[in-house]
């Protein structure tokens, strides 16, 4: 299903009633406004009853009022099947249902021969405001009133103005009823595509930092359970190992804290603190680490470097067999470097992903590859640093 066009009523736009089909509106929702655009635009025909009440009087002969009658009849039923059936009509269709209005429309001014009852081609006029583009209904409805005044002028030798405003004026009030209901439909349904996109957000924004919070903590918590394995069954230092432990039950404590803060969209992530928890993780796993002061970075990335540092040890410590990692920070820019091995074709996967949406987010960038000494690395920007 399209979504709302901000030009769909543009003037050479066509006028997308797709809302009337929309099934995110539901069908009940569909069928009322329907029904309430057929009977509100009904109950408006009024004006062609007040014909037959003045052709009654029998002026014109039987023969020729009997075809007036039946071509207004027929003129009222397409006006209100064009109603229920025209706004999801395509677009020859549109063209044709139009036109055919205009014919049934003009047929009894020119049976009868007055001018006057061109007065009735509003809801001709107001079928095409409608169903087509405004460059093409715009003219149908002045070139009607300028037919009408010539036809008038020319035959009559007068111009009845009363008959041609009131021309003008109810296809004006016509025109300004589908106007509303039009725009009042793509209203609620553009109301709806920003709550999905707001659900879609949000959903997002839970798995990319699930993604990055478990991640890294389960990393940490592998190697640590590794290590402490290895504690015990090489040397049986159980102080060593007590103390493994202990840095794992913190871990524990914090990545449910995280995940907490994380749904709740509480959670805060500093740099300081993900360089301190990267040189746990790298010393677990036996990686030389070479880790800066994070405070040179600027105070508006710290957040966002945070999570680069956190993501990129992590991809250390699940992918490389590197033995030094090395981190600089600069106050617009990071770089997280290691001396590993890197196969060719490295596909970025989801952690990578959300980092280049995060730098984004705040008009950075973000660079990941083959380091030009050899290994990965992995380089943010800061808006700065883009520039």
């Amino acid at each position: 299903m399209r979504e709302p066009d901000p030009d769909r009523f543009s003037a050479r736009q066509w006028p997308d009633w797709s809302f009337w089909t929309d099934a995110r509106t539901g069908a009940s929702a569909r069928h009322r406004g329907r029904v309430r655009s057929v009977v509100v635009n009904g109950l408006m025909m009024g004006f062609l009853a007040a014909w037959v009440i003045a052709l009654s009087d029998g002026r014109y002969g039987p023969v020729r009022t009997g075809l007036v009658f039946g071509f207004l009849g027929c003129y009222a039923l397409a006006y209100l099947l064009v109603l229920w059936f025209g706004p999801l009509a395509l677009r020859r269709q549109r063209i044709a249902m139009v036109a055919a209005m205009f014919a049934l429309g003009a047929t009894p001014a020119l049976i009868l021969g007055s001018p006057e009852y061109l007065t009735g081609l509003t809801y001709a006029i107001a079928t095409g405001l409608m169903l087509l583009p405004l460059r093409f209904s715009l003219p149908l409805g002045f070139g009607t009133a300028v037919a009408q005044i010539a036809w008038m002028a020319v035959g009559e030798g007068r111009v009845s103005w009363g008959e041609v405003l009131t021309l003008v004026a109810v296809t004006a009030i016509l025109g300004v009823v589908y106007a509303l209901t039009f725009t009042i439909g793509h209203l609620k349904l553009a109301r709806e595509q920003i709550r999905r996109m707001a659900v879609d957000q949000e959903r997002q924004r839970v798995a990319r930092d699930l993604h990055d919070v478990l991640g890294h903590s389960l990393s940490t918590m592998t190697l640590k359970l590794g290590l402490t394995r290895r504690i015990l069954e090489t040397s049986g230092d159980t102080a060593a190992a007590l103390g493994e432990i202990r840095d794992l039950d913190d871990l524990c404590r914090e990545a449910l804290s995280d995940v907490r803060a994380t749904v709740s969209d509480y959670r805060a992530v500093s740099l300081a603190t993900e360089v301190a928890g990267a040189r746990m993780a790298l010393r677990a796993a036996g990686v030389h680490a070479d880790l800066p002061a994070p405070d040179a970075a600027a105070p508006e990335l710290q957040g966002v470097f945070g999570y680069v540092v956190r993501e990129a040890v992590t991809n250390v410590l699940r992918h490389s067999d590197a033995q030094r990692c090395t981190i600089r920070v600069g106050r617009d820019w990071l770089e997280v470097a290691d001396d590993g091995t890197v196969p060719d074709g490295v596909v970025p996967g989801h952690g990578l992903t959300g980092l280049a949406e995060r730098m984004a987010a705040v008009s950075g960038s973000l660079e990941h590859g083959r380091g030009p000494h050899g290994g990965f690395r992995v380089l943010a920007r800061g808006p700065a640093g883009a520039a």
